[in-house]
Order: C-alpha cells, then sequence, then structure tokens
C-alpha cells in the first residue's frame, strides 16, 4: 500500500522488450536505499515488484496487461518517473490509502498557471466519473491529490510549487497521458451498497417518509 506522497523524481535508465512484458530498469538514489528483492515501489502509480537492485537502479518486470491498462508502455529511456516505496504501518498516512493498482488513464488538457499555485484539467473515462466527487481524492501518476471540480469528461486539481517541481506534473503538457487510481473505498461502498439495492433501486415512499425497494 502507498499513500500517493512522491518520494523523488526517479528516471528510466532502461527498457528491456519481452515477448509478452517488459523489465524496467529505473534510477531512484532514495527508494533504492533500502530496497531488496520482493519490495514494493509505486513508478508513476503502478506498484511494481523489486527483481534486483544495482546501485541506485531497481530493476522490475512489467507485465501486458500492466503496459496495456496504464501509461508505463509509453515511457522511453530517460522518462522522468515519480517514485514512492511502500508505506511502513509505523508511518503517518500523509496522502490517501493508494494502492498501486491504475483503474485508468486520463489525458491532460489544460494548465492554468497562477500566482502561487497552477489549476490542472484532466480528462477522466466515463466509467471512472462515479467514483469521483469534489473535495475527494485521487491519485494522479501516482500523486494523492484532491479534487478542485468534477465537469462533464474531467476534473480539475490545484497543484502547489512542491509538485510542480518535485512530480512528473510539473513538465507534462496538454495530451500527455496520466496513470488514474481512483478512492478504493469508493469502490467498496458501491458493491456493498448494490448488494442490498434492489435491481429496480430506490423509491421514497411519500406518505410514510420511508425509503423502499421498487
Amino acid at each position: 500500500m502507498f499513500t500517493g506522497i512522491v518520494e523523488e523524481l526517479g528516471e528510466i535508465a532502461a527498457i528491456e522488450p519481452l515477448s509478452d512484458a517488459a523489465r524496467l530498469s529505473i534510477r531512484g538514489k532514495t527508494v533504492t536505499s533500502d530496497a531488496g528483492h520482493g519490495d514494493s515501489i509505486a513508478v508513476n502509480g503502478v506498484c511494481l515488484t523489486v527483481v534486483d537492485v544495482e546501485g541506485e537502479v531497481f530493476t522490475a518486470d512489467v507485465m501486458k496487461e500492466t503496459l496495456d491498462r496504464s501509461s508505463l508502455g509509453a515511457l522511453s529511456p530517460g522518462s522522468p518517473v515519480n517514485l514512492e516505496r511502500a508505506v511502513r504501518a509505523d508511518q503517518r498516512l500523509g496522502g490517501h490509502i493508494v494502492q498501486g493498482h491504475v483503474d485508468g488513464t486520463g489525458v491532460l488538457l489544460s494548465r492554468e498557471p497562477a500566482e502561487h499555485w497552477e489549476v490542472v484539467r484532466i480528462s477522466l473515462p466515463p466509467e471512472l466519473d462515479r467514483y469521483v466527487v469534489e473535495k475527494g481524492s485521487i491519485a494522479v501518476d501516482g500523486i494523492s491529490l484532491t479534487v478542485m471540480a468534477v465537469g462533464s469528461g474531467g476534473f480539475a486539481v490545484s497543484l502547489i510549487p512542491t509538485t510542480l517541481s518535485l512530480t512528473t506534473l510539473g513538465a507534462k503538457r496538454p495530451g500527455d497521458p496520466v496513470n488514474l487510481e481512483v478512492d478504493v473505498i469508493a469502490k467498496h461502498v458501491e458493491k456493498l451498497v448494490g448488494a442490498y439495492v434492489p435491481a429496480g433501486g430506490l423509491t421514497r415512499d411519500t406518505t410514510a417518509g420511508q425509503v423502499t425497494g421498487s
């Protein structure tokens, strides 16, 4: 599990294409300082398992489904990436609960600079729209962000200078893809509520003031 608080901006050192996967070599001084085989590191919000560590570079295998469902397939040597080690049980949860399981990809639509921050608008796949609410949390390329506004086909976030300077969002341009992970709690609530809601939905009995199944 992760918190969406990026520890460092690393880079892709090398990519080895495989028949139905790829092996990534990723450079990151901080995340490799105590990393070992089998550890989890989030790369642009995707939870990857460390295969090997050599100096400041670790390698990880990425299966085809991950390449298809995330923006990792578009990376190339030299690409900057957000890196975060798995959270320990004794650490503060600075962001929100992030699993590193990407739900889909969006596209950066626009940037609106202000004096001390920047408003970034990102497209949202229709199937994820119901999970994103104003003032709720979302992970964008593994960064825990608060949703500022939700509109037709997208949402907006406000980025502080620290986020702009220490993550990939500082250099992203309109048209660039980003990984999205919605709040897992919203998905669990939807499934639990769905088990108790009749197929026809809920209706309100105005005479009794009660909510009943239709």
